[in-house]
């Protein structure tokens, strides 16, 4: 009998993966962590920053070479997302939402001209945004109430959207409004727009628990007008638009959390090296030894979860079930590893000189943005249940 290969790890990184990853580690720690307290203090992520993310083709990941990405795949764009948030969720984020959200919705939804015109800009030098909670359509996302009116060649849209990523630096926006609000959810449609088109202006910046260097904001549109020819998809379409491609956005967000998880239980363990008690490191009291081992061990599942959910997707394997469960699974862990590093570092942890407490707060987004923690157990449910 011959034995059938083991499949090979999922957490096993090709050659080209790997010297990615050794990349964007080595850039992370090079020149985004000087910046990181300093960013998380004055709440405002730096602008050199994003320069230095496009010049290192970080926000066209996914994009055609011929629309001047790098057509790598995504899987990659997972694996940038988790060594920025190793070093910085912020960074992570700004990078998340360009790849697995704006850049990914316009691949996939957007005809020809639409292609040719917004890729090139967002490989090269433009930062998306993706707009479409409102105040009162939370995770019930299809009760949005932004209209757009049908007049001519123009689309006009009016209403408010809060709790955009990116919206404070974004040249562009992914945004859903309804033509026809007594259609529900059939007249929702996702339009393209630009920061300077009349009537779009940004609102008040959030002043946040976590993740704070990255921006959130509010968008007002006061008789916005969008070219017809704007549209993403189709009219009346943009409720799949959304649901598509939160759906790979979700994998990128369990990136994120299993990136910072890895990042606070790095300092961890370094901490209960060097700290003493009782004449010897703390390193050395199984009771650490335990914990550390546990939280480690939690984190790779985490991470064979989300990797999982990234080849299937690069494998056109159906793929929504399981970056559900990344991205509930990955939160929740990276709420449990940062809460108990602060633990290991004491009352130090508890202050803003030692990097756990930023960890900390930073993880408590991941169960609630691109979907809560409660619309992933009831994604999984359905689908095990085989309920529509």
């Amino acid at each position: 009998m011959t034995d059938v290969p083991a499949r090979p790890p999922l957490t096993e990184l090709a050659e080209e993966e790997q010297m990615f990853r050794d990349s964007v580690r080595e850039f992370a720690e090079a020149q985004i962590k000087p910046l990181v307290h300093p960013m998380d203090i004055e709440g405002k992520f730096d602008v050199r920053l994003l320069r230095q993310f496009f010049d290192m083709h970080l926000m066209g990941i996914e994009i055609p070479e011929v629309f001047g990405g790098t057509g790598c795949s995504f899987f990659m764009s997972i694996l940038a997302v988790e060594e920025l948030s190793r070093v910085d969720a912020s960074a992570g984020v700004v990078v998340d939402v360009q790849n697995t959200l704006v850049n990914n919705a316009i691949m996939r939804w957007g005809n020809e001209k639409q292609k040719s015109k917004y890729l090139p800009q967002l490989a090269s030098g433009k930062l998306g945004a993706y707009a479409l909670s409102e105040a009162g359509s939370g995770s019930d996302a299809f009760s949005l109430q932004t209209k757009a009116e049908l007049r001519g060649d123009y689309y006009v849209l009016n209403g408010q959207k809060l709790w955009i990523t990116n919206a404070l630096e974004a040249d562009l926006f992914i945004l859903f409004a309804t033509v026809d609000p007594s259609q529900g959810y059939r007249g929702i449609t996702a339009f393209i727009i630009e920061r300077n088109f009349p009537g779009l202006s940004v609102g008040k910046k959030e002043d946040k628990l976590g993740i704070r260097a990255s921006s959130t904001c509010e968008l007002i549109l006061d008789n916005c007008e969008v070219p017809r020819e704007n549209v993403l998809g189709a009219v009346g379409k943009g409720y799949k638009v959304s649901i598509e491609t939160l759906n790979e956005g979700r994998i990128g967000i369990g990136a994120q959390m299993i990136g910072l998880a890895g990042g606070a239980l790095n300092y961890g363990i370094q901490y209960a090296k060097q700290r003493e008690q009782f004449g010897q490191s703390i390193s050395k009291f199984q009771a650490i030894q335990f914990q550390i081992a546990e939280l480690a061990t939690e984190l790779e599942a985490a991470r064979l979860l989300t990797y999982n959910a990234a080849r299937m997707k690069d494998a056109t394997i159906p793929f929504v079930k399981e970056a559900a469960m990344a991205k509930y699974f990955s939160s929740r862990i990276a709420e449990k590893v940062t809460s108990q590093v602060i633990e290991i570092f004491g009352g130090y942890g508890y202050t803003k000189d030692y990097p756990a407490e930023k960890y900390f707060r930073d993880s408590k987004i991941g169960k609630i943005y691109e979907g809560t923690s409660f619309m992933q157990l009831q994604t999984i449910a359905k689908i095990l249940l085989g309920d529509k």
